[in-house]
């Protein structure tokens, strides 16, 4: 799945002429023929070979959510092409290219564009086929990979046409077909690249090996400042099959014949580290002032006033919610294969950033950023982590000291401490009512900190919608408050902080669907009938640079509660249910209703889950079910598992021993609910099923037991201490 423009001219050339088309998310580009893909360079692009392979290439990461199948599936569909021979090609980042992968973007993003350049290879194709037969060209269709005459029977496969389709002109606004005619998007499709992946062919990151390649592991300070006392760098040498040790202003860097002994080598090192400062970062500390900004006004995100006849607020209540530190732990860590020679390099990397990481190499080497050759590789789980590009970075510092092509694999506790996290935030939240106990009035102030993994723009700190982009699931609350202020208090993080699955949302709907459920509690109501009696009025609403849909949220809730049984009656003892629902970005709606049961320890287990997704038009039911699947799985692994805590400047936690995630023996059952949308378009579904399946699952704990949690993960011996 991973090419070179030279192994695509060369795969092309053996076949002929080609039709290739390209497309930038602004226009069709068209290549004359495979021969110009040398200068030819878009986002991606479509190659009809004459022997009618069809090669798209694309710009997306693949990093476990199916995308790469999705996206065929949009172009096979509007190019009538043959499902089974369309081959995916990964695309390099160049001067104007944007390859990026994140914000649950690749669907939406891709839609049109690759509609737009199948439908323009088909009418290509039709119209040189019509040429050929000298025919009306209404006449003629695309059916499975071919043209056909509709009035003599005659039929061209592609193949045999794309000489004479590449001299015809560019079609600027090629026909799309009708949703009803769809013949591939919404069926059922399993993964194009499951096989390679399940059977060992497929190759990620920490696959990639060339000819001459040292392995290096390098020992980083563990914290800003660190200085190194001393070391055993004799007793690394003599490690067997390593080869050198470098000092480097990044940390020290063992290479050796494998990665087995580069790993032995650094044990060996025994490096020992200065002390921390006096004041060095610690987490409970930070909480403190997380607490503290939450109480403060902040920069008002959100403010809407009570019409004049509203009645007074007679009675207000409050509660502070708090939501920890994660590392972001995919199966696979960070890792990536640098080659640098005199003033070139080559890049091997798991990235969702490629266009980054290339510039950021060509600065650390002083050389352009055309100079550096990014060869995306498949991901063994991205999670936002990927965003960052330091461990590139890294390694071709390395490479470049060493003076040969070196493959850097940082270890798990090098991930687990020296990664970029999801910051900790603090949220406070207060409902007020009138005499009659109408709820009037909603506040929530978070209390977070910004990314510091790129620079941010000063210009920027001053714009209402930047904050708002801050604190998602805060200030687009979609429930029909009279009375309605958010607002956003940024406090100061030393440690490297960044994306992390669905970013901002999962902590602010945290606090937002646990506190809506004390909301109604106070009210004496059900809280998902509640939910549904406060998403009534206008039907669409503005919240801030936001749009929200309540009828997609309501259909969601209303699926959740059909589907569920709810009755909103309690359950056995021991025995929880609870709800919560979210609009990310104002595109992908979800429900959930969790069951739980407590055991005589006090350990939560999470039974069942009934969940209900609206994401717009639906290219794969398949792949919906299994990202929607494994959001429930990450919110569990947040919800009930590990934290990141920080002494001393350094995080604690190193292994899954003590940053525990969800395994199988967690997994409950899962009911996926797709709702026939009739939005235009498909929308992501990457971050979307995070946010709400935590506090869905905290307001089951609370159903099942009465006590109300408002801190993460929760744990037993935390149950009590932290009830309200």
């Amino acid at each position: 799945m991973i090419t070179s423009r030279r192994t695509f001219l060369k795969t092309a050339a053996l076949s002929g002429a080609s039709l290739v088309i390209g497309f930038d998310g602004r226009s069709l580009l068209q290549a004359a023929n495979a021969s110009a893909v040398g200068s030819f360079k878009p986002n991606g692009w479509v190659c009809i070979n004459s022997d009618g392979t069809v090669i798209l290439t694309i710009g997306k990461s693949e990093m476990g959510q199916g995308v790469r199948t999705s996206l065929a599936m949009i172009l096979a569909e509007e190019l009538e092409a043959e499902w089974t021979r369309i081959k995916l090609l990964q695309a390099k980042p160049s001067a104007d290219s944007d390859l990026g992968t994140g914000g649950s973007d690749s669907m939406a993003s891709s839609w049109k564009p690759l509609r737009q350049a199948g439908a323009a290879a088909r009418e290509m194709l039709i119209t040189a086929a019509a040429t050929r037969w000298k025919v009306d060209r209404g006449s003629c269709k695309a059916l499975r990979g071919a043209i056909e005459h509709s009035a003599t029977g005659r039929r061209l496969e592609y193949g045999s046409l794309v000489a004479e389709a590449a001299n015809v002109p560019l079609p600027e606004n090629p026909p799309l077909k009708n949703v009803r005619d769809f013949k591939i998007i919404g069926r059922r499709t399993a993964r194009v690249d499951g096989p390679d992946i399940v059977s060992g062919k497929a190759r990620f990151g920490i696959d990639i090996k060339i000819p001459g390649m040292l392995y290096a592991s390098l020992e980083r300070p563990p914290f800003s400042g660190a200085k190194v006392k001393n070391l055993q760098e004799d007793k690394a040498r003599a490690v067997s099959d390593v080869r050198s040790v470098i000092k480097l202003q990044r940390g020290i860097a063992v290479l050796a014949n494998s990665t087995w002994a580069a790993i032995k080598g650094r044990a060996a090192l025994a490096v020992e580290w200065s002390e921390p400062p006096k004041g060095a970062f610690d987490s409970d500390a930070h909480w403190k002032k997380l607490e503290t900004g939450s109480r403060e006004t902040g920069f008002v995100t959100r403010k809407e006033d009570p019409p004049p006849e509203t009645s007074a607020i007679t009675r207000t209540i409050d509660a502070t919610y708090y939501y920890p530190f994660y590392a972001h732990a995919p199966v696979e860590t960070m890792n990536c294969v640098a080659d640098v020679r005199e003033n070139r390099c080559t890049i091997w990397a798991p990235t969702q950033a490629p266009e980054r990481l290339q510039k950021q190499v060509a600065q650390l080497l002083g050389i352009a950023p055309a100079d550096v050759e990014v060869n995306i590789t498949l991901i063994g789980g991205g999670f936002g982590r990927r965003l960052g590009v330091d461990y590139a970075v890294e390694a071709a510092d390395i490479s470049r000291a060493a003076k040969a092509p070196i493959q850097l694999l940082w270890s798990r506790a090098d991930d687990m401490k020296q990664g970029h996290f999801q910051a900790a935030s603090v949220h406070y939240l207060s409902a007020g009512f009138d005499a009659q106990g109408v709820p009037l009035a909603w506040k929530h102030t978070k209390a977070g900190s910004f990314h510091n993994i790129s620079p941010l723009d000063p210009k920027e700190m001053r714009d209402a919608a930047w904050y708002q982009d801050w604190s998602w699931g805060c200030y687009d609350v979609p429930y029909a408050f009279p009375a309605i202020q958010t607002a956003y208090v940024a406090v100061d993080l030393p440690v490297k902080h960044g994306p992390w699955r669905s970013v901002f949302a999962p902590s602010s709907v945290f606090a937002r669907e646990c506190f809506i459920d004390e909301v109604a509690q106070a009210r004496h109501a059900d809280p998902l009938a509640f939910r549904l009696e406060m998403l009534k009025g206008a039907e669409v609403i503005k919240a801030g640079s936001t749009t929200v849909d309540r009828r997609r949220l309501r259909r969601v809730l209303e699926t959740v509660r059909d589907q569920s049984a709810w009755t909103g009656a309690s359950m056995s003892k021991g025995q929880g249910r609870g709800v919560a629902c979210n609009a990310y970005a104002g595109r992908t709606y979800i429900a959930y209703v969790v069951d739980v049961s407590i055991d005589h320890e006090n350990n939560v287990h999470v039974e069942r889950v009934v969940a209900a997704v609206d994401c717009g038009l639906v290219v794969n039911p398949v792949g919906v079910e299994q990202q929607m699947e494994g959001g429930i799985i990450w919110g569990l692994s947040s919800a009930l598992k590990g934290e990141i805590t920080f002494d001393g400047g350094k995080a604690q936690q190193s292994s899954f021993a003590d940053f525990a995630v969800a395994r199988m023996r967690d997994t409950p059952a899962i009911e996926v609910h797709i709702i026939d949308s009739d939005a235009p378009q498909p929308f992501g579904m990457g971050e979307p099923p995070v946010p709400p399946i935590v506090p869905a699952i905290a307001n089951a704990i609370f159903s099942a037991t009465g006590t109300r949690i408002r801190r993460l993960p929760f744990r037993p011996e935390q149950r009590k201490q932290d009830a309200a």
